[in-house]
């Protein structure tokens, strides 16, 4: 049987608490990268919501412009340079 120093020991465990630290770390890091992936997913989801909501008032906008008749910008230009 060889026979250890208390020096090669000591060594030994240091090295086993390191790799221990080390273990927690990646677990810990891993935890953080799936809570960070988990709101990136519900930021893209948002703003895929507001984009869409900014799309559809755009449209509305533009709808109502289109309605206008065409006397009424003429009506108003000429009523804002009477005044």
């Amino acid at each position: 049987m060889p026979n250890y120093s208390d020096e090669m020991i000591s060594d030994f465990q240091q090295l086993s608490a390191k790799v221990s630290e080390l273990a927690a770390l990646a677990q810990s890091l891993r935890q953080e990268n799936a809570e960070l992936r988990r709101n990136a997913a519900t930021l893209a989801a948002e703003n895929a919501e507001l984009t869409r909501r900014m799309d559809e008032a755009h449209q509305r906008v533009a709808a109502l412009l289109a309605s206008i008749p065409a006397a009424a910008y003429v009506t108003a230009a000429h009523d804002e340079e009477s005044a």
